[in-house]
């Protein structure tokens, strides 16, 4: 059997601020790709390798996702994931998770053990708990903020996601926030949504961040899909458009999107977008602003 080109991108949210020094988390972010490749290389599948990159996304703090999130207006930590798979079509989310280090980890239990494809709030808790996932016990001193400015707006955001190309031609994308920022209790955005901040099928897979309300206002991830399989666009035309709707209607952000031919784009409407790819060619590119 021919084995595919392997390929991969991340991103750790758009719209981060001029005059930070972004340079840990370029390097973070080129250290999660190479250690990608080099799983990819020993024939792990499309959604271990994004499990595992978003989850170390997680972890690390540097982004608004995860160990990096804020709290909610009501000083709760509530936490979005999801997951999809673009080999069966299967789907997992968990939304508004309280208690827990890795919401992507709960959105593969879900995805993996149930017949259903979102879980929130208590229930998402409790389910994570009956799966000994691993629990926060201590917010005050887990969470350390990622968020660097002093006056964050109404709709400051930060996301992290991934998508992958395995070795089968296999497609595969995640996503987790932390949520916009001094949001309400019970607040959820794209992220969890599939078709809205992630997607996967045969063609194409796509993650997704920004303003989650405008980006499920304009379906944005499968909106992505549909104008590949439906129309003659290609994929930056088709990623551009989606985008555009979202700037239509007063929104801004980004998202990585990966096809099973190995072409990546990492477009974003606002000034800058944490991101970084394998191409199937070999070549390693991490960034944060254009310049």
């Amino acid at each position: 059997m021919t084995e595919h080109p392997v390929a991969m991108a991340i991103h750790g949210g758009a719209g981060p601020l001029k005059g930070f020094d972004y340079a840990r988390e370029v390097a973070h972010m080129r250290g999660l790709i190479e250690a990608g490749r080099d799983r990819l290389a020993a024939g792990a599948t499309a959604m271990d390798v994004v499990v595992e990159t978003v989850a170390a996304l997680e972890a690390s703090g540097y982004y608004v996702s995860g160990r990096g999130a804020s709290p909610n207006t009501a000083g709760r930590y509530e936490l979005d994931a999801s997951l999809m798979d673009g080999a069966t079509g299967h789907a997992g989310a968990v939304a508004a998770l309280v208690g827990f280090k890795s919401p992507i980890a709960a959105a593969r239990k879900v995805m993996e053990t149930t017949p259903h494809v979102m879980l929130a709030g208590d229930g998402a808790a409790a389910f994570a708990a009956s799966h000994n996932l691993e629990a926060i016990d201590d917010p005050a001193a887990w969470f350390t903020p990622a968020w660097r400015g002093t006056h964050p707006d109404a709709l400051s955001t930060g996301t992290v996601g991934c998508v992958v190309l395995d070795h089968t031609g296999a497609l595969a994308a995640g996503t987790s926030t932390g949520g916009v920022f001094d949001k309400l209790p019970g607040r959820v955005g794209d992220t969890p949504i599939p078709g809205a901040g992630v997607w996967a099928d045969a063609r194409v897979a796509v993650s997704c961040t920004g303003a989650g309300e405008m980006f499920i206002r304009a379906a944005v991830a499968s909106q992505i899909a549909c104008r590949l399989r439906f129309t003659r666009q290609t994929l930056a035309e088709a990623t551009d458009g989606a985008l555009a709707d979202v700037a239509h209607i007063g929104g801004e952000g980004g998202l990585i999107a990966l096809t099973a031919a190995g072409e990546i784009v990492m477009p974003y409407n606002s000034h800058g977008m944490k991101r970084a790819a394998l191409f199937p060619d070999g070549r390693i590119v991490s960034a944060v602003f254009d310049d």
